[in-house]
């Protein structure tokens, strides 16, 4: 498993791996606020018009599943996502046949939202990033079978943490619910994504 410091050299790694096949799917990985989506959306620039970006928070389950279910306040854990949804929908972009449709989320009002983008059959790399797409339990182990190269990005606690607390506060949370959620459900999703990081192909860190 090699480190790698800069995106020139990530998408360098995607295309040597893409030579000759028809499409690749690679997989962005890392906790919260690890600048996972940031990532994909420089890739897919440096990657050129054929390749597009999936996010994995468009198949977060709606509230209201949540709520009736208990979970609400558990939000961004692994069964939370609809997990059956996100590897049959992986499994048909691989096909690469037809046409597919992608879910996107809104965080302001932290709902997914249906069809927000189409994988057309003219995009030859697929850059799926999210939190769980190397964990290995509760159906989740169904996704790296699917991923043809994956990256997990690493960056200073802190930092994170700051961003994390953030983008809470932007999206609505007041500064102390922001803090209690980060230090909360937020870390507790990360030392379980963390856990998953020696099942990566390659290292992102983009501060060394």
């Amino acid at each position: 498993m090699s480190t790698l410091t800069n995106l020139g050299d990530v998408a360098r790694l995607i295309r040597e791996a893409s030579a000759g096949k028809p499409r690749i799917i690679v997989g962005v990985v890392g906790p919260p606020a690890a600048g996972k989506t940031t990532i994909a959306a420089k890739l897919v620039q440096l990657l050129g018009p054929n390749s597009i970006a999936v996010g994995m928070d468009g198949f977060h389950l709606p509230q209201a599943t949540l709520t009736k279910r208990g979970s609400r306040d558990r939000m961004g854990a692994p069964d939370t996502f609809d997990v059956d949804r996100f590897v049959s929908t992986l499994a048909r972009i691989r096909d690469g046949r037809v046409p597919v449709p992608i879910p996107g989320f809104d965080r302001r009002i932290e709902e997914p939202v249906p069809d927000a983008s189409t994988i057309t059959p003219s995009f030859r790399t697929v850059v799926v990033e999210g939190n769980y797409l190397l964990t290995e339990f509760g159906g989740w182990e169904k996704v790296a079978p699917l991923i043809d190269l994956s990256f997990f990005v690493r960056v200073e606690h802190d930092i994170r943490v700051q961003r994390l607390i953030a983008r809470h506060i932007e999206f609505g949370k007041t500064p102390d619910a922001a803090a209690a959620w980060a230090a909360g459900p937020d870390a507790d999703n990360a030392r379980l994504i963390g856990a998953s990081a020696n099942r990566a192909d390659h290292l992102i860190d983009l501060a060394q």
